[in-house]
Formats: C-alpha cells, sequence, structure tokens
C-alpha cells in the first residue's frame, strides 16, 4: 500500500451528506466519495437524481395529461391531443443534469479544503477506507467519518431474470420511448407512483403484487380504498409470486403463480419496484468495525453515532425511514455534533409523515388503526369524507377521505391518513399539531379555517371524533 492521505472528514456520499458542508468548515480538511448514483453515475444523491425530484415532476406532467378524464363530470368536455414523451424526459433531466453536473464541478474545483473522489470505495479497516478511482486505487482515513451512501433498487432472485431488460427506478425515467405494455413488479409507493406516471401517459399497465392489497403498508381502509381504485385504472393482479421469466421477442414474459394457478403475461418493458437495498454491503462497513442492524442498515444512536468513536451514519442507509425529509434533519443533526462535540443533539423522529404521489394522492402521520388496535392503544377514530365539504363537492371527488385518529380522553392526534386531491398539503397542519403537543379540540376550535377551502376537510374530521 502506497502514501495514505489523511483527513480531518471524510462524508461517503453526495446526497444529503455532502449539505454538511458549509463556511464552518472552511478550516477542515474535508474529502468527499461518491461512487455516483443510477446509470449515468450522477453526483447529488438519489432524490436529485432518480428519486423524489425528477419523480415528482414526472408525476406532475402525469396529472396534466389526465386532467381531460375528470371533466366530463364536470360538464367540460376534454381531450388529450398527445404526448411528447422525449420532450416530457428531456425538459426534466435537462434541468436535474445540469444541477447534478454543476454540484460535482463546484465540490471539485470550489474549495481547496475539500477533495473530490469519484470511484467505488469499501472500508479496510477501522476509519480506513479505499477508493477505486479512474486513476487508480487509494486509501484514505480521517478523524472523522459520515457515512451517508444511501441504497439502491433491490432486485429479486427470480429465475431468468437476468435474461431480460430490468428496468428499475434508477433508469426507468430515461427510458427512449414509450412502450405500449409496462408490466411492474411491486404494489408499494415506488410502483404506485409509477404506474400513475405511466398509465396516464398512455402505456397499458399490469401491477403485479405479493399480497392482497395495494400500499399495505398504509393504513387498512386507506389501502383498501387504493386497491379498490387502483384495480379500476390498472390491470392489478394481488396475491401472485413470479415463478419465472423469460424473453417474449423484444419484450418480456412473466410466469406467475396465483390464487387460480399459473398464468402468464407479457409485456414490452418490465419495472421492478419491490423497495431498496442499503448499500452498506458495498461499503464492506463490517470491516470499518460498524454494527448494522435489521435490513443490513448501519445502526445508529439518537445522535446518529454508529458503533465507531467518531463515525456517523444518516439517511438510506442507516434510517429506518427512507425519506429525504429525515435525511435532511439527520444531516442537520449530524453537522451540529461534528462542530459541537461538547453539546450534541438528538434527532427527533417521534412525528414523520410521508406522501405517495399517485392518483390519488395518499399522505399519512402516526398510527394506522391496525397499530393502534395491535399496541393495545385507546383511540377514537373519524373518516370525514372529501365528498361531504364544500370543495369537495366543487370537485365532485366520490372517493377521497381523511382518517383521525386520537386519543378520547385527552385529545391528542394519534394518527392521520389521507386519500385524494392534494392530501400532502392538507396533512401538514396535522403534522404540526402533533409536533407542537396541539389537541384535536384546541385545533378544531382555536382557530379560523378558510371557508370553503379544502382544510374543512381537516375541521370537520377534527370536530366529528367523539372525544369524550
Amino acid at each position: 500500500m502506497g502514501s495514505v492521505r489523511h483527513f480531518d472528514l471524510v462524508i461517503i456520499g453526495s446526497g444529503s451528506g455532502n449539505s454538511i458542508l458549509d463556511d464552518r468548515f472552511d478550516g477542515w480538511n474535508v474529502a468527499i466519495v461518491e461512487k455516483g448514483i443510477g446509470p449515468n453515475d450522477a453526483f447529488g444523491g438519489t432524490c436529485l437524481n432518480v428519486g423524489c425530484i425528477p419523480t415528482k415532476m414526472f408525476v406532475h406532467t402525469a396529472d396534466t395529461a389526465s386532467a381531460p378524464g375528470t371533466g366530463t363530470k364536470l360538464g367540460v368536455d376534454l381531450q388529450l391531443e398527445s404526448v411528447r414523451w422525449s420532450d416530457i424526459r428531456d425538459r426534466i433531466f435537462g434541468r436535474i443534469d445540469s444541477i447534478s453536473s454543476g454540484g460535482e464541478k463546484f465540490r471539485a474545483e470550489g474549495k481547496d479544503n475539500i477533495t473530490l473522489l469519484q470511484g467505488n470505495a469499501h472500508f479496510t479497516g477501522v476509519k480506513q477506507l479505499t477508493v477505486h478511482t479512474d486513476e487508480g486505487e487509494e486509501t484514505i482515513t480521517a478523524d472523522r467519518f459520515v457515512v451517508a451512501a444511501g441504497g439502491r433498487p433491490t432486485i429479486p432472485d427470480i429465475p431468468g431474470l437476468d435474461q431480460v431488460r430490468v428496468h428499475t427506478s434508477d433508469d426507468v425515467m430515461r427510458m427512449a420511448e414509450l412502450p405500449e405494455r409496462m408490466v411492474i413488479l411491486g404494489t408499494g409507493f415506488i410502483g404506485a407512483e409509477f404506474a400513475h406516471v405511466f398509465s396516464a401517459l398512455g402505456v397499458e399497465v399490469t401491477m403485479i403484487g405479493r399480497s392482497g392489497q395495494a400500499l399495505r403498508a398504509e393504513d387498512e381502509d386507506v389501502s383498501a380504498r387504493f386497491t379498490e381504485l387502483a384495480a379500476d385504472r390498472w390491470d392489478l393482479r394481488l396475491n401472485r409470486a413470479v415463478a419465472a421469466a423469460e424473453p417474449a421477442g423484444d419484450g418480456v414474459r412473466l410466469h406467475l403463480e396465483g390464487p387460480d394457478g399459473a398464468e402468464t403475461i407479457e409485456a414490452d418493458e418490465l419495472l421492478v419496484a419491490i423497495g431498496r437495498t442499503p448499500n452498506s454491503d458495498l461499503l464492506d462497513v463490517a470491516a470499518g468495525g460498524l454494527k448494522s442492524a435489521v435490513g443490513g442498515k448501519i445502526a445508529v444512536d439518537a445522535q446518529q453515532r454508529t458503533s465507531v468513536e467518531g463515525v456517523w451514519a444518516l439517511g438510506d442507509i442507516s434510517s429506518d425511514y427512507e425519506l429525504k425529509h429525515v435525511a435532511n434533519h439527520e444531516t442537520r443533526v449530524v453537522q451540529h455534533n461534528l462542530l459541537n462535540p461538547d453539546s450534541p443533539v438528538e434527532s427527533d423522529h417521534l412525528v414523520v409523515p410521508h406522501a405517495v404521489f399517485s392518483s390519488p394522492q395518499i399522505a399519512a402521520v402516526g398510527l394506522t388503526e391496525q397499530q393502534a388496535r395491535e399496541r393495545g392503544i385507546n383511540y377514537v377514530t373519524k373518516i370525514q369524507d372529501y365528498g361531504a365539504i364544500a370543495y369537495g363537492w366543487a370537485m365532485e371527488d366520490t372517493t377521497g377521505f381523511a382518517k383521525l385518529l386520537a386519543d378520547p380522553d385527552t385529545g391528542r392526534i394519534l394518527g392521520a391518513h389521507i386519500i385524494g386531491p392534494q392530501a400532502p398539503t392538507l396533512l401538514q397542519p396535522i403534522i404540526q399539531a402533533m409536533q407542537f403537543g396541539l389537541d384535536a379540540r384546541t385545533m378544531a376550535h382555536g382557530q379560523y379555517w378558510i371557508h370553503p377551502a379544502m382544510p374543512e376537510l381537516i375541521e370537520n374530521a377534527l370536530l366529528g371524533l367523539p372525544l369524550n
């Protein structure tokens, strides 16, 4: 082994970890290690390149494309004339790619105290990392490490899958052209969002799921409603196991086992969206002395510290919440603790919301009803339909609702689940109330609610809770 460069701080990953560095680190000798992500090895992490930002730009486009279908019941007859896939794709990645390349250039050339090392890396000792760059192999050490290397799409072990063209969320948005037919393996949030995107743009979508419901991790009433609506919109095949895959011309053929026995389905493209795997195995974190938790994630405490002194981890590689807003929060915690070792702070994961940008949209925070029931928690619930508020009349919405769970004695809000238009926006006041301890009675009666705006959905749900 040749000379070993030593740094004050090494950050592995250029997503949320890249946000740690500000002017307060100008006196530190820092290395950022980034292998790149997806087919283009882009700088900037999952969210920017293959996750929340481009997918929501596609979702907004899909919402626009599907808008004509909502006009008939309002007395407005509209028609979708055409979809220009290459224009859609290039508009989105024309913006994304320039941000990614700009961020890479800034880190490579911006500050003398920051060294950007690009290539695959793995631990070869405690606080020792070997990086395989275009120039060769280099081993580096540091007083402090931050591991923020994220995750990657999970590929299932299915016979024949290696013989067919498989897309994941890493590359499906960059396809050369829209297929006529697409099979989506997985009924979680990634599959649900892409099913909306591609079906709205004219693709015939089939979704395949192992369980009997789509979005089964959501509240049971939300999952049931979404499953019902998904079955109306897509070819939804539940309780299916994929026994094998094989080429079918230029496309793919899947052999399924289901309630009625064996069946096959063919499509032009296959999207695998069954979940994500933390990149801890690629880094060989055990060689760095880092303990792992369930599922291979790096084990951390409330201060984001790993089992090795001076090594922190954040984001998808360590967090149970694979959400950008959680990674951002953990980044701020690690940043503070790096700069203020004598007065560390802890991450706050008490009230963590999430959203699914499919059609309809879904947003949730806190306990589901099944979780409250399983844990023996005393609760009451209220379901408020969109169709029972004035703006719901305006939209002629007949399927959306908000569901609240609360402690019947104190009025403390335990959970909230919304399925329908603008669900993530409507959920935000509930997140705020739960975070700052505002009970349902005070929240409902202690402020004005604009009439006839959509937040009346939340107001009426709060008022309808059967509290003691």
